[in-house]
């Protein structure tokens, strides 16, 4: 569902997909088709990865498996669980921190698990669902509920499910679902020839 009121109005041209993502607070509690979650997954396998390394880790958990979501959904903060309940799908986003070739470490691991995590929105979006990434997690709590290994990092959470009318939600997260959306203006992160000075192109 494309929400006319949530559009972004960007400065220069982007891609449509773009304009239309945001991260809802408001969701009506409906469960992800199977085909459409393999969709958003098989984006993020294919998402770019230094050394091709693929270093992100899922912990999957859908609204239909009662204890495999209530695990997951314990391990959010308080705050994220009141309105991700009402999501379809539930991701506890890992990531390994060193390159598997070597051993070495890997400086890019997080940066590589949001490039993932972008391909996976943008596929949601593309497919009518929407995408509410969260870093309010408990991460001793999944780190020992999973047993992740050391050598992963519990990093983030995605909430996929189907956006509702933000009227239909709480009213306080009614407000984030209707605010203004605003960026930052180019200029106030593209430097030249210096930090903290604009590019010439983006003044």
């Amino acid at each position: 569902m494309i929400n006319p009121e949530r559009i972004a109005h960007p400065e220069h041209p982007v891609l449509p997909i773009i304009k239309e993502r945001y991260s809802p607070y408001v969701m009506n509690g409906q469960a992800v088709e199977s085909e459409k979650l393999l969709s958003c997954l098989e984006a993020a396998r294919w998402a770019a990865s230094s050394f091709n390394e693929q270093p992100w880790r899922y912990i999957l958990a859908t609204r239909d498996d009662t204890e495999a979501w209530n695990k997951a959904m314990n391990c959010l903060v308080e705050a994220n669980q009141d309105w991700a309940k009402n999501a379809g799908v539930l991701l506890l986003a890992c990531t390994k921190k060193t390159f598997s070739y070597n051993g070495k470490p890997n400086r890019v691991h997080e940066h590589d698990l949001g490039m993932a995590g972008c391909s996976l929105t943008l596929q949601a979006q593309a497919i009518g669902l929407h995408v509410h990434m969260m870093g309010g997690i408990n991460h001793a709590s999944i780190r020992a509920t999973y047993q992740v290994p050391d050598d992963f990092e519990p990093l983030t959470a995605i909430a996929i499910g189907y956006a509702d009318k933000p009227e239909n939600g709480d009213p306080e997260l009614a407000k984030r679902d209707t605010g203004t959306r605003e960026r930052k203006a180019l200029c106030e992160f593209v430097f030249g020839h210096s930090w903290g000075h604009s590019a010439k192109q983006v003044l």
